[in-house]
């Protein structure tokens, strides 16, 4: 399913543009100095995969206290149903209950921070300007998290998030480079695509859940017997 966050991560960055471009847009950089610049923009983005890391080896390590439990397939199924229902739930409704809400005190830190950020020059600007941008709520980042959560795996759920934030750079780059050059219409086109393959991603997930005994795509559960026989010999 490591292919997912990537592919999500490519798709989503036309999403990433629209919410996180003016922060790339406003990046200090050096626009006299082609290598500085490639520099700066690279720990940029340097940063922004980090933060998806950290963010994903968390829910890697939640996903792995439950598959000690015994309920990844359950945790499979779950988070396939729910990527499914936060794309059929209107816009609006969303936003009324957004579970970020609670949080917005965090990302007001966040903000000033980025703010504060964006008036430097030095090297680490930039890669503290990209650190904080990971961590700005965004719905896309959610779907990641789903899928790092289900990997039930600490290292697997931040390489998840990794591949997911590697996914949004070509394209975060251009932005970076010509601004917004995408017309009206493509926009809406691939607006329109992303909810269609997060479906896809999330009944991937329920079929994995089930258990099919289909090799890669829905592996039989794994059922250790112990036999209860005691050889003394």
């Amino acid at each position: 399913m490591l292919w997912s966050a990537l592919i999500l991560g490519l798709l989503g960055s036309f999403h990433c543009v629209g919410m996180c471009g003016p922060i790339a847009f406003m990046l200090p950089v050096d626009r006299s100095n082609s290598t500085r610049k490639i520099t700066q923009i690279g720990l940029y983005h340097f940063g922004r995969v980090l933060a998806y890391s950290i963010i994903g080896l968390i829910f890697g390590l939640i996903g792995k206290s439950l598959y000690i439990f015994g309920l990844q397939q359950q945790l499979s199924i779950i988070i396939g149903v729910l990527m499914i229902v936060v794309i059929l739930i209107p816009s609006k409704t969303f936003n009324k209950y957004n579970f970020s809400k609670p949080l917005y005190k965090v990302i007001s830190k966040i903000k000033s921070g980025l703010g504060a950020a964006l008036k430097k020059k030095t090297a680490d600007t930039f890669l503290t300007i990209g650190f904080l941008n990971g961590f700005l709520p965004c719905g896309l980042v959610y779907m990641a998290v789903f899928g790092s959560l289900a990997s039930a795996n600490a290292l697997e759920g931040a390489l998840y998030m990794t591949l997911f934030g590697i996914g949004t750079i070509p394209l975060m780059t251009t932005a970076i480079y010509l601004g917004k050059f995408l017309n009206a219409t493509i926009k809406q086109r691939i607006q329109k695509a992303i909810p269609i393959f997060v479906v896809i991603i999330g009944l991937l997930f329920i079929v994995r859940g089930l258990g099919l005994g289909i090799p890669y795509l829905s592996p039989a559960p794994v059922v250790e017997m112990v036999s209860g026989e005691i050889n003394c010999d």
